[in-house]
């Protein structure tokens, strides 16, 4: 169906009773020649790109809740392609492209705003280490800009400069990045993907991967079995529990990640903003309300919720980067599943069972990958080839040492990143 003002207008004059279903709701074929096993953001964009790059369309995307509801819809939406390091690089800037162009290619109002992403530093160290980093994201063709005191100043007036355990040093201004919509950005990929040719089946958990000589032949659901000969795990937090399906154990630990929302307020945060010192992050929502987020809770868990520590932990840093947050109320909370690798990088890649492949450990980053994740995932079973941007998202890095990448430079272990 189309949308327009005039639309918008008529349903809500007439109960909003005209609207038509954005995709189709299909019952399982009993076979098909991909299964993507989750509908979040990165199983809907592996489903679109394979329909739409490839031509590849008896394709079957799995939920066994809907569409959307995981880790895709509990971020603070942030888009950015501020990485340092060869590999992570290549990847955030091929995915902020796609990023730009979204809302054209699946002709659905993401919401894209790119609003710029400020990086504050508080000491000479970590100034150096901006510069360094703002060189590299240049060299990659990405945007930077170093700022000093002033230029922080000029561009977030309200944080606390007089704060002399963490005085504000500078700041890296990535003005392409910014923010988007993150429920908007599934249902757009989802749309795209469904007219396609994609049935996008929700209410339907998979409990077993069938494996017959060491190839993949399907899965068992509960819907019924469906055979495939191309299997994808795109499940985020849950990837350690469906891998072990075909008894393949990954380097994953799920850990919760927090994030919170203000009441409404009248615009006053026009960036992102990032606390060097507390790893703490807050943007502004169209709504008005104050998304903001921190660390990690720093221990395995599945339980999509968070705790009441980690809470005044992300409070603290708040009211210590920009005491004026204090006066806002915080409405709600939530928590999503992260897989975290040890070397703080995510896997793309082959399996050791033929036709099996893996999307999974993305971390920190897994909003921003989004698309660029689905397009690299999508290349990779359709050709078996590894996709140049993502050509280092190994999986058997973890077993040779070779090529592991230390993102935070915080060493290789779950527990650092």
């Amino acid at each position: 169906m189309g949308y327009s003002g005039f639309k918008v207008i008529k349903e809500g004059l007439f109960g909003q009773r005209g609207w038509k279903p954005v995709w189709r709701d299909p019952d399982p074929k009993p076979e098909y020649d991909v299964i993507i096993i989750g509908g979040g953001g990165h199983g809907l964009s592996t489903a679109f790109y394979l329909a739409k790059e490839h031509g590849i369309t008896n394709v079957a995307v799995l939920e066994k809740g809907y569409l959307g509801g995981g880790n895709v819809g509990r971020n603070t939406t942030i888009v950015r392609a501020n990485y340092m390091l060869p590999g992570n690089s290549e990847f955030y800037s091929h995915s902020l492209k796609l990023w730009e162009g979204m809302e054209q290619e699946l002709n659905y109002n993401t919401m894209m705003s790119q609003r710029g992403v400020i990086m504050l530093c508080h000491s000479d160290g970590q100034r150096d280490l901006f510069a360094r980093r703002g060189n590299a994201m240049i060299n990659q063709g990405d945007d930077a800009e170093l700022l000093d005191p002033a230029g922080v100043r000029r561009e977030l007036p309200y944080l606390d400069f007089d704060n002399i355990r963490f005085p504000i040093y500078g700041g890296l201004l990535h003005r392409r990045g910014g923010t988007a919509r993150h429920d908007a950005v599934a249902w757009g990929y989802a749309r795209g993907a469904d007219q396609r040719g994609v049935d996008l089946i929700q209410n339907c958990e998979v409990t077993g991967i069938d494996i017959k000589g060491g190839v993949v032949t399907g899965v068992q659901t509960t819907r019924g079995a469906i055979r495939a000969n191309k299997v994808g795990i795109v499940v985020a937090g849950r990837s350690g529990q469906v891998a072990a399906m075909a008894g393949l154990r990954l380097p994953i630990e799920s850990h919760v990640l927090q994030a919170f929302v203000s009441e409404g307020l009248k615009p006053c945060i026009n960036h992102v903003v990032s606390f060097g010192m507390g790893h703490f992050y807050i943007s502004q929502s169209d709504k008005g309300g104050l998304v903001f987020g921190g660390d990690l809770d720093f221990y395995a868990s599945y339980a999509a919720r968070g705790n009441l520590p980690m809470k005044e932990h992300v409070m603290e840093a708040a009211m210590t980067l920009m005491p004026m947050i204090g006066k806002a109320r915080v409405l709600r909370s939530w928590g999503g599943i992260m897989d975290m690798t040890p070397d703080g990088s995510p896997i793309i890649d082959k399996t050791p069972t033929e036709g099996l492949f893996i999307d999974c450990g993305w971390c920190y980053g897994g909003f921003k990958a989004v698309p660029g994740s689905g397009y690299s995932f999508a290349h990779l079973m359709a050709t078996g080839n590894l996709h140049e941007p993502a050509a280092r998202y190994r999986l058997d890095r973890f077993r040779t040492g070779a090529g592991l990448m230390d993102e935070e430079g915080t060493g290789s272990q779950h527990n650092l990143h």
